[in-house]
């Protein structure tokens, strides 16, 4: 497995017989070069959008019509653009779980919101989610955009993941401080992976904090572009 972080939020997981490029924000991503593009893209099979926040849908739409790949999240806002922009979808629900060849998908809740940008007002894009992403002997579970909540315990009760990516760079969503916490109450995780932090300055720049509250747990601090291999 390898997973490789594109800046901000969006992911390069290589599972199984798949690559799943997650909320791909690659134009005007601060933290990503606009050269790496076609290697970021290249080969995916599957898009997994969390919610409809700007910074997430980002390049969902072009690279799904120009590879000609299914685009998998909430049920509301895929079945809107399988009308509107005639792509591939696959809308589900919290609690839902789908087949994306050998891997397994199950959506779980977030506490966040969801919505694009309207000509008058904000459009609202269904919910905000995250993902149980299970495949090669591993559960990673993605988190999305969200606070902690308690939710978290039914999760691994269900899902047991060993891997998780964990937004945490505070103001919109959990901060290192509060995605500790989620981690070291709620999961049994060997590895944790940050993100959602460093793009902004409002946001956190480091994960030291993260690496001094778990002890015992692999705290990978991603860099753009570069894969990593568990």
């Amino acid at each position: 497995m390898k997973i490789t972080w594109l800046g901000h939020a969006g992911f390069r997981i290589e599972i199984e017989d798949q690559v799943l490029l997650i909320d791909p924000w690659l134009t005007g991503n601060p933290l990503f070069p606009e050269d790496s593009r076609d290697t970021a893209i290249k080969g995916a099979t599957a898009i997994l959008l969390t919610h409809g926040h700007g910074d997430h849908i980002g390049d969902t739409l072009p690279i799904a019509k120009k590879l000609n790949i299914p685009v998998l999240g909430i049920y509301d806002l895929m079945s809107f653009w399988e009308e509107k922009e005639g792509i591939q979808v696959v809308g589900f629900n919290k609690g839902g779980t789908v087949k994306q060849g050998q891997v397994a998908i199950t959506m779980v809740n977030a506490v966040h919101s969801s919505s694009m940008r309207g000509p008058n007002a904000p459009v609202y894009c269904g919910a905000e989610a995250g993902f149980m992403i299970a495949g090669e002997g591993h559960t990673i579970y993605l988190t999305g955009d969200t606070d902690v909540m308690s939710d978290m315990k039914i999760f691994n009760d269900l899902h047991k993941p060993d891997i998780g990516i964990l937004c945490a760079g505070g103001h919109f969503t959990m901060d290192m401080r509060r995605a500790s916490y989620a981690a070291k109450t709620f999961f049994n995780f060997t590895t944790v992976i940050p993100c959602h932090y460093r793009t902004f300055p409002i946001l956190e720049q480091s994960a030291e904090l993260m690496k001094e509250e778990l002890q015992g747990v692999d705290v990978i601090e991603p860099q753009v572009m570069v894969p990593i291999a568990l």
